[in-house]
C-alpha cells in the first residue's frame, strides 16, 4: 500500500502532493513501483496534530481523487479518514477502502455507511487521538489489549452489516504506543491473527525508528524501516503500508519467496 498524503503538515511528505497532478504523477509512479493499493488522506494523524473539518478535507482531496482516477486503474484505491462525509465522497469517486484509524469509533457513520456502500474497511487501534495518543500511553500488556480491542471493533463493524472478508486490521504501531510498545507489538504480531483478519502495518519512517537507528530525517529511514517490513510480512502481516513503493516491494517479494520457499 502505498501512501499519498494531501496535506500541508504531515511529518514526512507534507505539502509534496497537495497539486492534484503532482499527486497523479506519484500514484502512477507508485503503481509502477509495484503498489497494490494506494491510500490517499486529507488530515495529518502524525503525534499532536489536530482534526481537519470534513468539509476541508473534501476539498483537497476531491480534485485529487479525479485527477489519480486514471492512474490507480490498477490499484485498489483507499481513503484515509474517520469521517463518513469524507469517505462518501471518495466513493463516489471511485474508492473502495476506507482506512480508519479510530475503527468506526470517530464517526457513527462510518462503519453503516461502508457496509451499505460495499466497500472495504481497515480498523486500527489508536489509544487517545492525534492530539494525545502519545501522552504517556500506558497497557497492562499491549499485544492482549490491542488484540481484544480489534476483535471488539471486528464485532462492531459485523454488526453495522460489513462483509467480514471486508475487514482489515492494523494494531497502530505509533498511535498511542512507546517504542517498547511499538517493538513488542512487531514481535508478536502473528498472535494478532486470532482476531480472524488480515493484517494490514504501518511502519514507514515512523518516529520510534529515527529513535532507535538515530536517523532524524523521516525520507532517510528506508533501511529502518525495510527491516519492519521484512519482520511484519515474515510474521503474517498480509499489508503494509509504505512511503517508498519501489525498494518495499523488493524486500516483500524476497521475503515472501523465502517464506514460501521458492527461488
Amino acid at each position: 500500500m502505498g501512501v499519498v498524503n494531501v496535506t500541508p503538515d504531515s511529518f514526512s511528505d507534507g505539502g509534496l502532493f497537495i497539486d492534484p497532478a503532482a499527486a497523479a504523477r506519484q500514484v502512477g509512479q507508485m503503481v509502477a513501483d509495484g503498489a497494490d493499493l494506494i491510500d490517499i488522506g486529507a488530515e495529518s494523524t502524525r503525534p499532536g496534530s489536530q482534526p481537519v473539518p470534513d468539509g476541508e478535507q473534501i476539498r483537497r482531496l476531491e480534485p485529487v481523487l479525479h485527477a489519480v482516477a486514471r492512474e490507480a486503474s490498477q490499484a485498489v484505491l483507499s481513503i484515509d479518514t474517520t469521517r463518513a462525509a469524507v469517505a462518501e465522497m471518495a466513493f463516489d469517486h471511485g474508492v473502495t477502502l476506507a482506512n480508519d484509524i479510530s475503527a468506526g469509533r470517530d464517526d457513527p457513520a462510518m462503519l453503516p455507511l461502508v457496509a451499505r456502500r460495499g466497500v472495504g474497511v481497515c480498523l486500527m487501534h489508536m489509544l487517545g487521538t492525534p492530539a494525545t495518543m502519545q501522552d504517556n500511553p500506558q497497557y497492562g500488556e499491549v499485544v492482549a489489549e490491542v488484540r481484544q480491542f480489534l476483535e471488539d471493533r471486528v464485532v462492531a463493524a459485523v454488526a453495522a452489516g460489513i462483509e467480514r472478508h471486508r475487514i482489515l486490521i492494523d494494531p497502530g504501531i505509533g498511535f498511542g504506543k512507546t517504542d517498547a510498545h511499538n517493538l513488542e507489538l512487531l514481535r508478536r504480531l502473528s498472535e494478532l491473527t486470532a482476531a480472524g483478519q488480515p493484517i494490514l502495518v504501518g511502519t514507514s519512517r515512523k518516529g520510534f525508528i529515527g529513535r532507535i537507528t538515530g536517523e532524524t530525517d523521516p525520507t532517510a529511514r528506508q533501511f529502518g524501516t525495510a527491516a519492519t517490513i521484512c519482520w511484519a510480512i515474515a510474521n503474517a502481516a498480509d499489508v503494509v503500508r509504505v512511503h517508498d513503493v519501489k525498494p518495499m516491494r523488493q524486500v516483500v517479494d524476497m521475503t515472501m519467496a523465502i517464506r514460501a520457499r521458492n527461488a
